[in-house]
């Protein structure tokens, strides 16, 4: 548990030089921009081929919108880790890294975009939808500004860090994984040397960056190996377009005007937000560098809304990784140069080249490595009595995932769950609906069982039981293991929280419980 670090500033040395750039900066960019590269041209494939936006619309017009929010948010941040470094005379301090966030990239698609479109045949109102919905989780994350620290300061660091190690290890880590091991020929060298590059001190030959060499390398061996196609690259070439920003508040509004069927994801989505930017920023205080969460929550918030007025349906946030770009070097200089680098390309309309230029197995291990790097913090930076809460928090986000492959898999097949049963899943031993019940909310939700838990092993029985009521108060409305928020959203798992709670007093009035208390007193 820590406490919130103000933003006051304080007289530094007058012999104190801040550099803009170092060469770990180098090494950092390559990494934070080739991960954002990849989310980027994710989004991309999914707006045209998913949803069925127009090309010249996605490149011409969201892509510079999105390229607009991460300047302006990576410029925020570098200024931001200046003013922390100026005041606490170091110059090791990192900015936190910022781009599109992965989970609501298939959010938006899937959940609020994708269902507009089947059901109206209209890409562009598809699109108004997204744009509505990524403006309002930009105003819920803004009010959770003012609540987030609060929420910060009670909340103990097992909690955050578990529910920030699960987002990375399935959300994160997984899929490149997976990506990788389809053509493990190109992604395991290039894995090779990123883990060797950060994670010991063997530098290469003129200190060449860790990920520019990997890139390279993968790059090489993909087009050696015919994985890659040149005609491919030369029909790409010929859609390169510049493409400005612009402000789209027709469509904006159009979306603002059906708003209520977008709420359901909405608000437990910028619930999720602003409690995954909690987790983020205490991982950077266990890195050493100690943030002002509201300062964060407010751009991350302003940051959604301005990318929604410019026509951009996919909200920006800080992103999970800040250690691994501190231990990679990366200082303030980093995170701008990737955001102004990704941002030209959307400007530009590179994206659909560099798909045809990039294999994605040569890409992706910067993602594991970022998996690998916060779920090993989450164990570090803890008591080691609390591993057991960090690995509690862990597992309404690995329910989630299960979850999300299960569905697609069904599609993929033509049905769902609803139509095969959960009584046949049971048989080929799917527990599907304890999965997806342990899944929904699962951020906010590992953050309450990891704190229930931390809790228990500190022996604090009544703290234990107020996590417990407060599990149960969020249950209720559908914050947390439901599908929709409403009220009396789950009596039945509320009911169990409350239960839960109750047995945790019922111990502490045990004579052994009071003589440990008093004995930590």
């Amino acid at each position: 548990m820590t406490t919130e670090v103000k933003d006051s500033p304080a007289a530094s040395t007058p012999s104190f030089t801040l550099p803009w750039w170092t060469r770990g900066d180098t090494n950092a960019f390559f990494g934070l921009g080739f991960n954002i590269l990849v989310n980027v041209l994710t989004l991309t494939t999914l707006s045209i081929v998913v949803v069925g936006i127009p090309g010249d619309d996605v490149l011409g017009t969201l892509l510079p919108a999105l390229g607009v929010a991460l300047i302006l948010g990576n410029l925020y941040y570098m200024m931001l880790a200046r003013r922390l470094a100026k005041r606490e005379n170091r110059t090791d301090v990192t900015a936190l890294p910022y781009g599109p966030s992965v989970p609501h990239m298939f959010i938006v698609v899937f959940v609020v975009m994708l269902p507009v479109y089947l059901n109206t045949g209209d890409a562009v109102q598809a699109w108004a939808a997204g744009l509505a919905w990524a403006f309002m989780i930009g105003i819920i994350v803004m009010i959770g500004a003012f609540v987030g620290p609060y929420i910060r300061r009670i909340t103990p660091r097992a909690a955050m860090l578990g529910t920030l190690a699960g987002i990375s290890i399935t959300f994160i880590a997984m899929r490149p994984a997976a990506q990788m091991w389809e053509a493990a020929w190109i992604g395991l060298p290039v894995l090779a040397i990123i883990l060797i590059g950060f994670f010991t001190d063997v530098k290469l030959p003129g200190n060449i960056p860790v990920g520019l060499a990997a890139l390279l390398v993968g790059t090489a061996i993909g087009w050696i190996g015919g994985y890659m196609s040149v005609p491919d690259v030369t029909e790409a070439a010929g859609n390169i377009a510049l493409g400005l920003p612009d402000l789209r508040f027709d469509l904006l509004f159009d979306g603002l005007g059906n708003l209520a069927p977008l709420l359901a994801t909405a608000i437990p989505l910028g619930v999720y937000n602003f409690t995954e930017a909690m987790s983020n920023v205490e991982s950077a205080s266990a890195a050493g560098d100690n943030y002002n969460l509201r300062s964060v929550l407010l751009a991350d918030g302003l940051g959604a809304i301005i990318g929604s007025v410019f026509g951009s349906p996919f909200p920006p946030a800080v992103y999970i990784g800040h250690p691994g770009w501190k231990d990679a070097g990366g200082r303030t200089g980093y995170s701008l140069a990737s955001g102004v680098a990704i941002g030209l390309m959307c400007f530009l309309g590179l994206f659909g080249v560099l798909a045809t230029i990039l294999p994605i197995p040569a890409i992706v291990p910067i993602l594991l490595y970022i998996g690998l790097l916060i779920g090993a913090q989450a164990f570090q930076a803890v008591p080691r009595l609390h591993a057991i809460a960090v690995v509690v928090a862990l597992l309404p986000n690995l329910a989630e995932w299960a979850v999300g492959l299960i569905d697609n898999a069904l599609s993929a097949a033509g049905t769902s769950a609803a139509e095969v049963g959960s009584e046949a899943l049971g048989q080929a031993g799917v527990v599907y609906d304890g999965l997806k019940m342990l899944g929904e909310g699962a951020v906010l939700a590992g953050l309450v069982l990891g704190t229930i838990v931390t809790f228990i092993l500190d022996k604090r029985f009544h703290a234990a039981a107020i996590a417990s009521a407060v599990g149960a108060l969020l249950c209720w409305i559908g914050l947390i293991h439901s599908h929709e928020v409403g009220w009396a959203a789950n009596p039945q798992v509320a009911l169990g929280y409350l239960l839960f709670g109750l047995v945790c007093l019922a111990y502490s009035l045990l004579p052994s419980a009071k003589a440990s208390v008093e004995s930590v007193q």
